[in-house]
């Protein structure tokens, strides 16, 4: 066998070690996104930092993100009528590190009720505004997609971006 030839043959995804599959997957550079729902059994506000989003269809407007079942905000986010994904901002790593495992969340921080009752945060890149459409079992992750009902973004300013396990920004090539 040709030395091309057991190169084109790759890696088997080894799911007793992933490391070697989120490498490559991480080569793959992503926006990052904090989205906000509301908490199962009751009122208070709930967010996670996301980078699994993407937009679904136009018409319908339909987006999607996948909650990993792992984490102890699943259950709010998979049974949430509503939500919002916050697009973030080149400088937003504040916002990324309040919606993590061990972050602050929304302890101090400024942000509004909209119309589904969902808290949305001000100042992002983009936010759209969403109810449930449906929900997806995907390995081990849920699949979330959302109606758009609405969104905003802003004119100016660069995203924030996730890819090779680092954050930074997009730097166009033209």
């Amino acid at each position: 066998m040709t030395r091309a030839e057991q190169s084109s043959r790759g890696h088997i995804p080894n799911p007793d070690d992933p490391g070697l599959l989120r490498r490559a997957l991480g080569q793959f550079t992503t926006g990052v996104t904090v989205v906000t729902a509301l908490e199962a059994e009751g009122d208070a506000p709930i967010g996670i930092t996301v980078n699994s989003f993407a937009s679904v269809s136009l018409n319908p407007a339909l987006v999607l993100w996948s909650a990993a079942r792992s984490s102890m905000r699943h259950r709010h986010f998979s049974c949430a009528e509503s939500f919002a994904i916050h697009v973030l901002k080149a400088g937003q790593l504040d916002l990324v590190d309040r919606f993590t495992r061990n972050g602050h969340g929304f302890d101090g921080l400024a942000y509004e009720i909209n119309a589904e009752g969902t808290p949305v945060l001000p100042d992002t890149l983009a936010r759209f505004e969403c109810v449930t459409e449906a929900t997806h079992e995907g390995g081990d992750h849920t699949i979330i997609i959302g109606r758009v009902a609405r969104f905003q973004f802003a004119e100016t300013g660069e995203p924030l971006v996730f890819g090779q396990s680092q954050y930074g920004r997009f730097l166009p090539e033209r």
